[in-house]
């Protein structure tokens, strides 16, 4: 290090600037090429690996949410059907859609909570995740609130109408939640389907 630097400093004080400039480029330029060669070499950080029964549990998932859009418009009609005329059968088939959706809420917070444990360690679209999974929870408790605000003419004649408006305004606030999250959800998943095609089609386009 002692001989470096007078050494330095007598090339600075006899030759030009420019000459200098370049003795300097000529003796940097091989440590640049040697630190870049060597990242490039190195291999990138390994992706966030996911288990099988990760796997298993999102295609649950996925396939029990393609029943959601189906049981919740029945559900709306029914509701808007039982609100205007409560019958028995109404009624009876008003509760057994019900019990479907409560289903498919019952094992969509099942995999999608284990999933969102096993993968909290992964950055890669953690606060999308994070903002789904809250969303149903929230719904999930809101559908809860609707079940036990179940209005009862029979047993509870004397709060019905007040339970009536209750039941309908909590459905109609689950749902929208609802809804919104697996909006979000999907949109987001289609838009990045779309970038994957438009790649594809721009790697395998023919360049002239």
């Amino acid at each position: 290090m002692k001989k470096i630097v007078p050494s330095a400093l007598l090339v600075l004080a006899l030759t030009p600037a420019s000459a200098f400039a370049q003795h300097i480029n000529l003796n940097i330029t091989p440590v640049v090429k040697a630190i870049a060669a060597e990242e490039q070499t190195q291999a990138p950080p390994p992706p966030f690996v996911y288990s099988d029964g990760y796997h298993t549990r999102l295609r649950i998932h996925k396939i029990a949410s393609f029943t959601y859009l189906p049981l919740v418009g029945a559900q709306a009609v029914l509701g808007k059907m039982l609100y205007d005329n409560p019958t028995d059968t109404r009624r009876s088939v008003h509760k057994g859609v019900a019990f479907g959706l409560g289903g498919l809420f019952a094992v969509n917070t099942v995999t999608g909570t284990w999933n969102l444990i096993e993968g909290r360690k992964d950055p890669n679209g953690r606060t999308r995740r994070i903002i789904h999974s809250v969303l149903m929870i929230a719904s999930d408790a809101g559908f809860l609130a609707t079940a036990l605000k179940t209005p009862s003419s029979r047993h509870r004649p004397e709060t019905y109408p007040d339970d009536r408006v209750t039941h309908k305004n909590l459905a109609i606030a689950s749902i929208s939640t609802a809804t919104r999250s697996a909006g979000r959800w999907w949109s987001r998943r289609q838009a990045r389907a779309k970038t994957r095609s438009e790649r594809w089609s721009a790697f395998s386009t023919p360049r002239l």
